[in-house]
């Protein structure tokens, strides 16, 4: 789940993420993985998800569906099995206020929409001479503007016995109205192609029941140890 709370920016979409590779004897694979995502103005999130969608699984794998929320607010988090009705509750800590928010250059969306990746501290951008970054201006993407980024990695050859170099390409578009990327895509000739993007779009408050545990859901507290140093 995200940790950082983004409050008055409300929203309810699809989240689809695409991969494309072709292997050295021009065979091609494809795969498609997608997601619900849900915020409201307090900033609590839900998202979704298909376990049948996810890359490498069966297309006949009888997977549960599985919901997470988020509630900042009650300072709690959900996870939702849809199949047996069951929940699993643990604690929500806020992150320290000295904590960056993520950078809007990331390269490929997490699972679940959010780009990975962490930010750049001012200065650190230079400190690569492999990576070059470029404003794209801004566009409406899915009936919101967004600001796009366009960044190349350079791996020079030999770095990795690599005979020639190697260029990693990730191209963003992040909405400040959003504060969230809504389309994403990053070429890697090792790997391929991803491709995120946030689809049906709707600026309008999700249902408050959203965020809450259905009543006929049986709710267990999660026993995580506390990471060390926090």
């Amino acid at each position: 789940m995200p940790g950082r709370v983004v409050k008055n920016a409300p929203y309810t979409a699809d989240l689809v993420t695409e991969t494309a590779q072709t292997l050295p004897d021009g065979n091609h694979i494809r795969q498609t993985s997608t997601a619900r995502a849900y915020r409201d103005s307090e900033g609590r999130t839900r998202r979704e998800h298909s376990l049948n969608s996810l890359n490498g699984l069966a297309p006949n794998s009888q997977l549960p569906a599985v919901v997470f929320i988020n509630d900042p607010v009650a300072g709690v988090n959900y996870a939702l099995n849809a199949n047996d009705h069951t929940a699993s509750k643990s604690n929500w800590t806020r992150p320290g206020r000295g904590n960056p928010a993520p950078a809007r250059t990331s390269a490929t969306p997490a699972p679940g929409g959010g780009p990975a990746g962490g930010p750049r501290g001012p200065g650190r951008r230079n400190q690569n001479q492999n990576l070059k970054t470029e404003a794209l201006g801004r566009q409406t993407i899915e009936g919101v503007p967004a600001d796009g980024t366009r960044t190349t990695l350079t791996i020079p050859a030999g770095q990795i016995g690599n005979e020639q170099p190697i260029q990693i390409v990730t191209e963003s578009w992040y909405s400040p109205d959003l504060q969230a990327v809504v389309m994403s895509r990053r070429n890697d000739p090792r790997t391929g192609e991803t491709v995120f993007r946030m689809t049906n779009v709707s600026r309008a408050e999700p249902p408050a029941a959203l965020f809450q545990v259905p009543a006929d859901y049986k709710v267990s507290e999660s026993t995580r140890p506390p990471r060390p140093g926090r």
